[in-house]
């Protein structure tokens, strides 16, 4: 890899552009180990839309046409709609392009697979960006479970909740078009949450992996209105998702998700319980970790000291972070594997796994019954 800085590209500017832009612009400024980074190009459709976001989230220039720009960078991030993660980021890899895809790793576990297979053949760094790896309290609590604090693992319980979807009159975007998605609250939700227990409690934690599931989705408002129209078009993903679960050694687990969860607005929360002790995490609460190891109770840890993962990098004990620092930590990992020529965790193997949970949890809906997880 070249010594001067890391060109990007970067496919998409809005929600995700900007909080990964945001991670790009920190680094240098609070991580000045990692690679320093050019934000070479902005990758859109709507070329006036994509000049003002390439002038705010500080591109040199903007490009409509992917092809051509995952030859140009040295990396390439894929942040755009599910439906178009597959065809950039093997197009990236097969020129050897590293490339940092937002998750679902994609709408489909058949376009995930040529994903996956594409990475293992390339000779270069293909992450996904599971950034709630990276919250400090996640981390601690994985160092907890790893050192046999809690015990043998018994029950694991992942719920996400949120609301914007609530009222009926709520327009229709393609995250409510299977075409485009894949799938609802399960994929855009879900698998945060599935990667979340596969990290903290998977092969490294003692539960092993996910075997087999019983799942259930439930689409409550059928069709939404398109922005600044008068029509209607039909909603095609779950709105909420539910599950249980068999780990390979003898946990027992639920998961839920929704975007109707009336009063919560970005409610990620991740309970784990052993025969020595017991965690708990809010995303929204999220430099805390409840930790019961003994006594009567839990007791709240606040996950800001310098010896805490990345804490040294921002601020005195008790000055907490927040949600967008988890991208320039994340950030921060993927860049310095890219810069280093190593591979990434989590990396396209991972969001492959997750995509293969989140496809079982349908096929149990479908077929009303348990199912194993391939």
């Amino acid at each position: 890899m070249k010594d001067e800085p890391l060109d990007v590209g970067m496919l998409g500017y809005r929600f995700m552009g900007k909080a990964h832009a945001n991670a790009l612009a920190r680094l240098p400024m609070f991580f000045p180990e990692a690679p320093a980074t050019n934000r070479d190009v902005l990758v859109g459709r709507d070329e006036d839309a994509l000049q003002e976001a390439a002038d705010r989230l500080g591109f040199d220039r903007v490009a409509t046409d992917w092809e051509s720009v995952v030859e140009e960078v040295d990396v390439f991030y894929n942040l755009g709609p599910n439906h178009v993660h597959a065809d950039p980021a093997i197009a990236a890899l097969e020129a050897g392009t590293p490339v940092f895809c937002e998750k679902p790793l994609a709408h489909t576990t058949a376009a995930a697979e040529r994903m996956a297979a594409a990475a293992a053949e390339a000779n270069v760094p293909a992450g996904i960006a599971f950034n709630y790896r990276f919250v400090p309290a996640i981390q601690y609590a994985r160092g907890l479970i790893a050192d046999g604090e809690l015990g043998e693992i018994h029950h694991v319980r992942g719920r996400y909740l949120q609301d914007w979807l609530v009222d009926p009159e709520a327009p229709w975007s393609w995250r409510n078009d299977a075409e485009l998605a894949g799938s609802g609250a399960l994929g855009d939700l879900g698998a945060h949450t599935v990667d979340l227990l596969r990290f903290l409690v998977g092969t490294a934690g003692g539960a092993g992996d996910i075997e087999r599931l019983s799942g259930q989705l439930r689409t409550f408002v059928d069709e939404r209105p398109l922005p600044d129209t008068e029509e209607t078009r039909p909603v095609t993903v779950d709105d909420a998702y539910t599950a249980q679960l068999d780990f390979a050694e003898g946990a027992v687990g639920t998961l839920e998700a929704t975007r109707f969860g009336t009063g919560h607005k970005n409610d990620h929360t991740i309970a784990v319980e052993g025969s020595a002790g017991a965690l708990r995490f809010s995303l929204e609460r999220l430099n805390e970790l409840e930790v019961h190891t003994g006594g009567r109770g839990f007791e709240t840890v606040l996950v800001t000291d310098g010896s805490d993962p990345y804490m040294d990098h921002w601020w005195p004990p008790g000055h907490v972070i927040g949600w967008e620092h988890t991208f320039v930590h994340e950030n921060f990992e993927f860049l310095s594997a890219v810069a280093a020529g190593d591979g990434h965790d989590p990396d396209f193997a991972d969001g492959l796994a997750v995509q293969r949970v989140l496809d079982a949890i349908e096929a149990s809906d479908e077929r009303g019954e348990w199912v194993t997880v391939e």
